[in-house]
């Protein structure tokens, strides 16, 4: 029997980082995965969709040269050089993977990973001892009963990645970020999209402001944006060409055909055929439950990443593992402030944030304020002809107190790391509005909306 001091179940961002960290604190350390080591992100979900988006925004940056004085004539996609390119990408990522993860002489057992108790694993017909056990099962998409997936009109985000050409027309379920980006990707390439969303306003667990300037956004560009509506999962119909829905939206029922629909309605944690009853670990709504340090109520198991909820985000299960292997090794350890985790949606344009909204720090009791400065004022923006969306700072005026960042419009992604780094830090939004930003770059629209909120902008 052998015998390693951390298994990771799961080889995705949680767990690699989890077994890694071990070995730099002297522990052994293994991973278990049943697939590819790299996880949902890699191989289904944040890689190959970035690849797709950023194909997509070569292609409209080329159809806008013209304005650039660059002229460009025939303008295609060509879908299956975007997809050969996605997988290419995807191969050198897993390569360099693993080479890094046997670098740390930690051995990837393929297989499915089951516990027979709080202490071994049964992958195949090979058991292990651990003095200590790290759930990164991660998660997979959420079916919607009476709408379930069928891989060919109904679908799901994995199915999407693996159509062999692009859908003329599209119904997309839930805007939340994977639904949001889906929609721009297909908008981009000229699929006809409709995008339906239960709640308000599209990307809704962001800022309010940023969700209905999103939704503009699409709407702009061609997407048919249904916000509070609901779709009669019990009138769906499927054809052999198309599928049909019927959506409640102010009022009215509406039919709608597409070639496909995409449900994008959230994810659920992968724990079962796990083994969980072989120990005490708690489950709350399908999530595994853990403590302050990612500790299940089994002393010696601890879970991160999708399986237990939250943030469902690759960076996020990274820094929840490596607190899990500090905690397995004796450290100290702190939870992380998920305030201060960035947040991504790789629309067009782009949404990012950290920290609170200004109604959620209201709720928390603080007096908090906010100020706007827009991309249209910025030099950087109307350069590159990227002018739409703006930076919101919240702050509290009483302390100055940072806090929460939310930006709509070009490379936001990019822009959201001196936010977060200012939340690290505690800083105040005076402080971030005195850091001297170079001119003229897209940082500047921070530094100004930051001074507004300080009460040192010279402009405004």
């Amino acid at each position: 029997m052998d015998e390693i001091d951390l298994i990771a179940i799961g080889g995705g961002s949680g767990g690699y980082t989890a077994a890694i960290r071990a070995t730099q604190l002297g522990l052994t350390a293994a991973v278990v995965e049943r697939d590819k080591v790299g996880g949902t992100c890699l191989h289904r979900g944040c890689i190959p969709t970035k690849a797709w988006l950023e194909s997509a925004a070569t292609l409209i940056r080329v159809r806008k040269a013209g304005a650039f004085g660059v002229r460009v004539e025939n303008v295609s996609l060509d879908y299956p050089t975007v997809v050969a390119r996605q997988k290419r990408v995807v191969e050198t990522l897993h390569k360099s993977l693993r080479a890094v993860i046997q670098k740390h002489k930690i051995e990837i057992i393929e297989g499915e990973g089951r516990l027979l108790s709080p202490t071994q694993v049964m992958v195949g017909g090979r058991k292990l001892t651990a003095r200590n056990i790290v759930i990164a099962t991660g998660s997979r998409p959420r079916e919607i009963p009476g709408l379930e997936t069928d891989g060919t009109r109904i679908l799901n985000s994995d199915h999407l990645l693996a159509l062999a050409a692009p859908p003329r027309s599209i119904l997309i379920i839930g805007a939340g970020a994977v639904g949001s980006e889906f929609a721009s990707f297909f908008l981009d390439i000229g699929t006809e999209v409709t995008l339906i969303e239960m709640l308000p306003a599209v990307v809704p667990l962001e800022d309010p402001d940023v969700g209905k300037a999103l939704g503009k956004a699409l709407a702009a560009r061609g997407a048919n944006v249904l916000t509070s509506a609901r779709v009669l999962t019990e009138r769906t119909r499927v054809y052999d060409s198309r599928v049909e829905l019927t959506v409640e939206h102010e009022g009215q029922e509406k039919q709608m055909t597409a070639d496909v629909a995409l449900v994008a309605v959230g994810r659920e944690a992968v724990t079962d055929n796990l083994g969980l009853d072989k120990t005490k670990v708690q489950l709350d709504r399908g999530w595994v439950r853990v403590d302050d340090a990612y500790r299940t109520a089994e002393p010696h198991v601890y879970a991160v990443g999708d399986a237990i909820g939250g943030l469902l985000l690759a960076h996020v299960a990274a820094a929840e593992g490596f607190i899990a292997a500090e905690a397995s090794a004796g450290k100290t350890v702190a939870k992380l402030d998920y305030n201060r985790v960035p947040r991504v949606t790789y629309t067009n344009p782009q949404v990012a944030s950290v920290g609170m909204t200004e109604q959620q720090a209201k709720e928390a009791g603080l007096n908090a304020k906010s100020q706007r400065f827009s991309f249209k004022y910025n030099a950087m923006a109307l350069i590159e002809d990227e002018a739409d969306g703006f930076a919101k700072v919240v702050h509290d005026p009483d302390s100055g107190d940072l806090l929460g960042v939310h930006i709509i419009g070009p490379h936001a992604s990019e822009l959201i790391s001196e936010a977060a780094l200012a939340r690290f830090l505690q800083a105040s939004a005076w402080e971030v509005g005195a850091n001297i930003h170079p001119h003229p770059t897209l940082s500047e629209v921070l530094g100004e909306a930051a001074q507004l909120s300080a009460g040192i902008s010279i402009y405004w």
